[in-house]
């Protein structure tokens, strides 16, 4: 077999059901040199490690215990889209190894028995597939390093490059791996992350609020006019209250609007409650409005209304049909995207819940 003969496999999914791809935009890099060696490089790294042999395409009934490794999900967002599909694995006894960054978000998870962020912990541990996210050379060794002998499948395998919905891609895989034969229109409407929050305390809030996630990582998906949007919302809707989420580079902008409405009827809660704690108050809003990134990810969970605001990748990249949304899109930067186009859409949203939850 020729060196390059699985190379088409960096750019073609595993699975033939389409899903949002950008692998038009990608078709210009396909032969690009440096795509190549990474490409040989990750195969030679498989074939010197003896891993090949261990390579499988298929989870079937006699794999009752598996660990499921994922540690290529740099973000809370990103992991919690790459694991969506675990919700399929009613049938097997599944743990999970990840960052220690992550692995908080599977406390007391309905799926993963055991979650691991030290490989000291699966010392004794005997498992009969290992699914592991890609074919990276950080990925391969770590599972060499651990169960060297034990077969594996991945979900992304070879495939490198090009942006996919990552939920639906989770969901296309695992149901393709466990030959479930789910078609893909029951797909579209249980497609979406979760995670299990039972256990977080109780925190005292408005009986009834819309949530808005201020602040961010990257600046392009930074909102920065959230002042004049809450000023609109409180006009408009008398008596609404508004509760604002998000960690602690979002303090400043809390700060500000909180300065701004004196009356009561805007909540601060950024920077001083945990993720999962953030995420219970998102799970019990009206409504969510935010820009993309891991508290929106984190609302997906839950079936709340979304506002949600994207740049650079479109809302069909990271939302499905099981997530009711209105989203807002601009092409290069949120900023660019206007109040009245956010307003126009939360309205759509307000009307859409009380429609839904009649007073």
């Amino acid at each position: 077999m020729s060196i390059l003969s699985r190379y088409k496999e960096t750019f073609i999914l595993p699975f033939k059901e389409d899903i949002p791809c950008y692998l038009d935009a990608y078709q210009s890099q396909i032969k690009s040199p440096s795509r190549v060696i990474k490409y040989i490089k990750r195969y030679l790294y498989m074939t010197l490690k003896e891993e090949i042999k261990n390579e499988t395409e298929e989870i079937l009934n006699s794999h009752k215990n598996i660990l499921w490794i994922n540690v290529s999900a740099p973000s809370l967002g990103d992991s919690l889209m790459d694991l969506s599909a675990r919700v399929l694995l009613t049938s097997n006894d599944v743990d999970l190894y990840t960052s220690k960054k992550n692995a908080f978000i599977y406390d007391n998870d309905k799926i993963f028995k055991d979650v691991f962020f030290e490989t000291r912990s699966l010392k004794d541990k005997v498992y009969d597939l290992i699914i592991i996210d890609s074919y990276s050379t950080r990925t391969i060794n770590l599972k060499n390093k651990l169960f060297p002998d034990t077969d594996f499948v991945s979900m992304f395998g070879f495939f490198n490059g090009p942006e996919v919905n990552r939920v639906l891609f989770s969901f296309h895989r695992l149901n393709n791996l466990m030959g479930l034969k789910i078609p893909p229109s029951e797909i579209d409407k249980i497609a979406r992350p979760s995670m299990n929050i039972s256990k977080v305390k109780f925190i005292e809030l408005p009986k009834e609020y819309i949530t808005i996630a201020v602040g961010g990582e990257w600046g392009y998906r930074t909102y920065k006019y959230w002042s004049e949007v809450v000023e609109i919302i409180l006009r408009n809707y008398k008596g609404i209250k508004i509760v604002l989420v998000g960690s602690e580079n979002g303090k400043d902008y809390a700060k500000s609007i909180i300065s701004e409405f004196t009356n009561g009827q805007v909540v601060d809660c950024v920077g001083k409650y945990s993720f999962k704690e953030t995420t219970k108050i998102i799970s019990e809003c009206n409504i969510f409005i935010g820009c993309d990134g891991g508290l929106m990810h984190a609302a997906n969970c839950f079936q709340r209304v979304l506002v949600p605001l994207f740049a650079r990748l479109e809302p069909k990249m990271q939302l499905t049909c099981s997530v009711l949304a209105f989203p807002v899109f601009d092409q290069d930067d949120v900023n660019n995207i206007s109040i009245d186009a956010i307003i126009r859409n939360f309205d759509q949203a307000f009307k859409t819940f009380y429609k839904c939850h009649p007073i």
